[in-house]
């Protein structure tokens, strides 16, 4: 069996926003740029790894979602508890400081953990935890 990872799912709350998070501070490459009614779905992803995406999509864009739980999926977005992300990159260090450099929220300078990785986090614009894990 040959399965890959081909895209994963992370909400934003604001497509712009997301496009300065993702592409100028990650650097990463913009895919795709999908608009529906008042809605934009973004498909980003690493420079030299097409096979690797992450689509920023709309969190209640689903039709079957209540009004309800739009509200309680837009809260737990926005306090970090709904979805992450994680890199990876063999200089954490550099990463961190290119990615700070960009006016983003910073959740945990790199440090080594008791584990033995060493990490860095921030939050998306939406909220979403993303942690970057020194690799290689």
């Amino acid at each position: 069996m040959d399965i890959t990872i081909h895209a994963s799912f992370l909400p934003h709350t604001d497509a712009e926003a997301a496009l300065g998070f993702y592409r100028d501070a990650l650097g990463f490459e913009v895919r795709k740029d999908v608009g529906y009614q008042d809605m934009r779905w973004l498909t980003v992803g690493p420079p030299g790894q097409p096979d690797v995406n992450i689509v920023l999509y709309p969190p209640t864009a689903d039709p079957n979602i209540t009004e309800e739980e739009g509200k309680v999926i837009t809260e737990m977005i926005t306090k970090g508890t709904f979805a992450s992300l994680l890199l990876a990159s063999p200089d954490v260090d550099a990463a961190f400081a290119a990615v700070q450099a960009h006016d983003v929220e910073v959740v945990q300078e790199p440090t080594d953990q008791d584990w033995g990785m060493r990490d860095c986090a921030f939050r998306d614009p939406a909220g979403n935890m993303v942690r970057m894990q020194q690799v290689g």
